[in-house]
């Protein structure tokens, strides 16, 4: 056996608050997920697609996460659909109530875009973490529970508090650097499974070697 198959719902048996994401958002064009990665909330997955905030499908934007990524209960995307045009006195939105109101909608480019909120491989999102519009928080970071992430995090950093700022590097960036080249979420998952023990552990040479013996059949 090489692991759970990643189309199941509720991977874990008799603990229904364990869900893998990707087969939960399917039919959601604007969030894709990859492989693996869970959301934990003992009242249900569908929870998760409501703590995508803001997320109207005219703005476009996406939230992009990353594969065998752990996201706590309550985590919160906020998305561009939540930004108000800030160029002028006023900044409430008259134009969508109409009945003449609609003459002040904002032109295309006046309202703040910030993009494609991504998250990389191997993220842990802390409980009731806040994420902003258009973050990119790469491979291996931690955000801390109650985070409000308001700008890129490094790769293998931990972030916390509000605005959320780096705590800690998990690694120097040389072997942060070494491990997204490594990228072990990519492997193969009988190398998943024939690695885990080098992938959980913390000697970083002994996984270098491991991939090294894979070159060719990635």
């Amino acid at each position: 056996m090489h692991g759970p198959s990643p189309a199941t719902l509720l991977p874990v048996e008799g603990f229904p608050q364990v869900a893998f994401l990707k087969p939960a958002l399917e039919g959601n064009p604007n969030i894709c997920v990859g492989d693996y990665s869970y959301y934990d909330d003992p009242e249900g997955v569908e929870n998760f697609e409501r703590n995508v905030l803001y997320h109207f499908p005219f703005m476009g934007d996406k939230l992009i996460i990353g594969k065998f990524c752990a996201i706590a209960r309550g985590v919160k995307f906020i998305m561009n659909g939540a930004n108000h045009k800030t160029s002028g006195v006023s900044t409430y939105p008259f134009f969508i109530f109409g009945h003449g109101w609609e003459k002040a909608a904002p032109q295309p480019g006046d309202l703040p875009y910030k993009g494609d909120t991504v998250i990389g491989n191997d993220v842990w999102i802390g409980y009731e973490a806040l994420i902003m519009p258009g973050v990119k928080i790469g491979d291996g970071a931690i955000i801390s529970s109650r985070a409000v992430v308001v700008s890129d995090v490094p790769a293998y950093a931990v972030v916390g508090g509000n605005p959320a700022r780096v705590i800690k590097q998990r690694f120097e960036d040389a072997v942060a650097a070494e491990l997204q080249h490594m990228a072990w979420w990519d492997w193969p998952l009988e190398a998943i499974t024939a690695n885990l023990g080098l992938i959980t552990g913390g000697d970083v040479l002994a996984l270098k070697l491991a991939f090294s013996g894979l070159q060719g059949k990635l």
